[in-house]
């Protein structure tokens, strides 16, 4: 295998990881699933940093990894759903959240073009409150205790920052489509 390949194969492997970790949620297999989280969180940055220390990147790997942080997030809000951990309305919102999102780039993509999926600010420290809140739930399940007033606090802190972020979504493409109109894909 030529190394250069290497973050994308790191990004497959980390995609993989998703439906295991729904498993491992859904069966209640508690702290391995706060394993697989912690690898697939390493292996996020590992890749990253092999891709850009030695110029690795490629237009797969700028596609994949989103496709593949999404999945796992997705999963995992999905797998502690399951578990009873994380309320129906906040998966919801978060799915919602990220399919408003993919649609979108969808649309983007065959009206006007190559999306360029550069994620905000906010569309960042949304991600970062997110994986806070997993990790928060996977130690409380796991058996290290976490104070109920600190769950609600990250819970609705979560809520408010995916709620915020896909309207700033929604908004700042929507007027990047205006501006594009009429014109030709690109």
């Amino acid at each position: 295998m030529n190394l250069r390949h290497l973050p994308n194969a790191i990004t497959g492997l980390r995609l993989a990881m998703a439906p295991v970790l729904l498993w491992l949620l859904w069966a209640g297999y508690y702290r391995e699933a706060l394993v697989v989280a912690v690898v697939a969180g390493a292996s996020d940055a590992v890749d990253g940093l092999l891709a850009k220390r030695f110029h690795w990147q490629s237009r797969l790997g700028s596609l994949l990894d989103p496709v593949a942080d999404k999945t796992l997030l997705g999963c995992a809000f999905l797998g502690l759903w399951l578990a009873g951990a994380l309320p129906t309305w906040l998966v919801a919102l978060v799915l919602a959240r990220d399919l408003v999102i993919v649609a979108g780039a969808a649309v983007w993509w065959r009206l006007a073009g190559p999306y360029d999926g550069e994620p905000s600010w906010l569309g960042k420290l949304t991600t970062v409150a997110q994986i806070a809140l997993v990790l928060v739930c996977l130690f409380d399940r796991a058996g290290w205790s976490v104070p109920l007033n600190r769950q609600m606090d990250v819970t609705l802190g979560v809520a408010f920052l995916t709620l915020v972020s896909g309207v700033d979504y929604v908004v700042r493409y929507g007027v990047k489509a205006w501006q594009h109109r009429g014109k030709p894909a690109a």
